[in-house]
């Protein structure tokens, strides 16, 4: 995102930027909160999701470092369109929105790399409403364990059965059943809260047979 800035540029937007700790669980802002800057995912990973009127939560995406977080409201003026939690131990660095403007207008390249972070976070929310509106929870739950696979390389995927229910608009039950079928036949493996997927083809299989 900041490949275009020099030094000077780099210099004054790291000279105000606030390094801020999480432990799992904590909150880095919820959502309707007036957004106040722009959030820099240094390690760790967040989560991003809505919370319905009764509680219920849907996880809308995973964010892993290195990323950045709550692009949108720098431009619209507009609150936390929702809420992120840590998932894991995380660091960020928080930009206020006036020292980000300010290195915008010094630097137009920024706000077209912004524009193609907001793009890929579009096109994420249009994945989870179609594996929301389409197909049973077993070919939705695949796919979601490919796909998260891919984004992790192949590593753990740190998600609770809860979580992965949350992602799916389903009940961590229904969850749990479809992931201790997907054990028994090698699909997968579960170390801890760990996920990995030993099998993509053999997932790829559960996809098609649904379809």
């Amino acid at each position: 995102m900041f490949a275009g800035l020099d030094q000077p540029e780099l210099e004054a937007l790291a000279s105000r930027a606030v390094e801020r700790h999480f432990a799992p669980e904590d909150s880095l802002f919820w959502e309707g909160d007036r957004a106040e800057g722009l959030y820099l995912l240094v390690e760790g990973a967040v989560k991003i999701f809505k919370t319905s009127p009764n509680g219920r939560e849907m996880m809308l995406d995973l964010v892993t470092a290195p990323s950045s977080i709550a692009e949108l409201p720098l431009f619209d003026g507009g609150p936390y369109p929702a809420s992120v939690r840590a998932v894991k131990p995380a660091t960020t660095l928080f930009i206020n929105k006036t020292d980000f403007h300010q290195a915008c207008r010094q630097n137009p390249d920024l706000p077209l790399k912004i524009l193609a972070v907001v793009g890929r976070r579009l096109r994420t929310l249009v994945t989870v409403v179609e594996s929301i509106t389409f197909g049973s929870v077993t070919k939705r739950l695949a796919k979601l364990l490919l796909d998260l696979s891919e984004e992790q390389k192949g590593r753990g995927i740190g998600l609770t059965h809860q979580e992965l229910a949350s992602r799916l608009g389903t009940v961590r039950e229904v969850v749990s059943r479809n992931l201790a079928r997907f054990r028994v036949q090698g699909f997968i493996r579960i170390e801890g809260r760990e996920i990995t997927v030993a099998d993509p083809a053999g997932l790829r299989s559960e996809m098609e047979a649904e379809s």
